[in-house]
């Protein structure tokens, strides 16, 4: 594709200092992979993180850290990728499906509402293309006297926070702000996504920010959850190369979830230079696709910021008005003979085969299915220029009304 869709950003800088880290003798979970720990914690305004080698590996963990299992729910959007809903599946539970709102696509509260049960463990909120979900909404929701009262506690964990959990998925938006909070402290666990394609790159890697509420102490849960992430072991390889420290144990049965110092070592200058140079070039990005699209009534322009909420600029979530699903297929195709790599974010869950075979009809999530049908995600990166937005703008206004003045296609 002449113009990709959302390359990483790998400069001499990035280069630099992986070879550092290569260099130091360290390439796996060592000092670097605790400095990046320490300076997300900082930056998202938690008491402590975990980094790990996915977003995908800090959802299960702390599902399971929660002591989610056979005979419980989940809830989450149908609007969102598979990892959200596969680890409950891994855990044991049910995936509770709820529609989300037409206007940001976040989960609607008030369809979180109508599927609370005695069985509801976990609430999941996913802050879509970077923009973060009605915390306050939420929050008040699982702390309201008629929803504990329906809360079902099984292990000691569960009875200490005495309501449903709140496990934001936050892979698309750090960097957003919700009441002027940075993402990471805004339900009782987050855990945030630095995959290749996302704003603030490790390669792989996630992390998990502990925002848990008294009586919890985060730092111990933070200690647990490093003994749980890395096999059960009670020491990592840093412990262990302290003179006359090689001894360790193995207290459960873990799983191999750590982050390596390579991929912090990226994290690292991601981070540095996130909020005065990636967040206002991304926003840039997006404020300038929708000052050109503005004009066209058949362009419904996503929502970056109200009166509560900023988001990262993850994606830019654009909206043909008025077009079937066949018609925006087609528009893709025409943007694509153009060599312009565009998205769909994302085919509802319900649409999947296997999430299908589970009983789960897309019929049932009109919202997401609107909203699906309609969707094209436009490129945004850190190296996008204006010529290149021009580009992408000009082939967009052409394939859309191609397809549109058309009878069908």
């Amino acid at each position: 594709m002449s113009i990709p869709f959302s390359p990483p950003r790998i400069d001499q800088k990035i280069i630099d200092e992986v070879v550092n880290a290569m260099k130091s003798g360290w390439i796996t979970t060592g000092p670097k992979t605790k400095l990046f720990e320490k300076e997300l914690a900082e930056y998202t305004g938690v008491p402590a993180v975990l980094c790990l080698n996915s977003a995908t590996a800090g959802l299960e963990l702390a599902l399971r850290w929660f002591g989610v299992q056979e005979g419980d729910e989940v809830i989450l959007p149908a609007y969102t990728y598979c990892a959200t809903a596969n680890v409950v599946v891994h855990c044991g539970a049910k995936p509770v499906f709820v529609d989300i709102n037409a206007d940001d696509f976040n989960i609607s509260v008030s369809e979180i509402a109508k599927h609370i049960t005695t069985k509801t463990k976990v609430i999941m909120p996913v802050d879509f293309g970077g923009m973060p979900c009605d915390y306050d909404a939420i929050n008040a929701l699982v702390n309201a006297h008629r929803v504990k009262d329906k809360f079902v506690p099984r292990n000691e964990i569960q009875h200490s926070l005495g309501r449903i959990m709140v496990l934001s998925d936050a892979a698309h938006s750090i960097g957003g702000k919700y009441q002027n909070n940075k993402v990471g402290g805004l339900a009782d666990l987050s855990v945030i996504s630095f995959h290749a394609v996302k704003n603030l790159t490790t390669a792989e890697g996630g992390a998990m920010c502990f925002n848990l509420p008294t009586p919890f102490d985060n730092h111990k849960v933070y200690n647990d959850l490093v003994i749980k992430s890395l096999h059960g072991q009670n020491k990592d390889a840093l412990a262990k190369v302290k003179p006359g420290a090689w001894k360790y144990d193995i207290v459960e049965p873990g799983y191999k979830y750590n982050m390596t110092d390579i991929l912090a070592s990226i994290g690292l200058v991601e981070l540095a230079r996130y909020d005065n140079d990636t967040l206002p070039k991304r926003k840039y990005v997006c404020d300038r696709y929708s000052k050109l699209l503005k004009e066209y009534s058949w362009a419904q322009l996503p929502i970056f910021e109200d009166i509560k909420r900023e988001s990262s600029y993850h994606l830019y979530p654009l909206r043909i008005v008025e077009i079937t699903e066949k018609q925006r297929d087609g528009i893709i195709a025409m943007i694509a003979e153009a060599e312009i790599a565009v998205n769909v974010h994302f085919i509802p869950l319900p649409m999947m085969s296997f999430y299908k075979q589970q009983g789960y009809d897309i019929s049932d999530y009109v919202v997401s299915y609107d909203n699906y049908s309609r969707e094209i995600s436009l490129p945004v990166f850190y190296d996008l220029n204006d010529r290149q937005i021009e580009e992408v703008v000009n082939v967009l206004i052409d394939s859309v009304e191609r397809v549109v003045n058309k009878v069908s296609i």
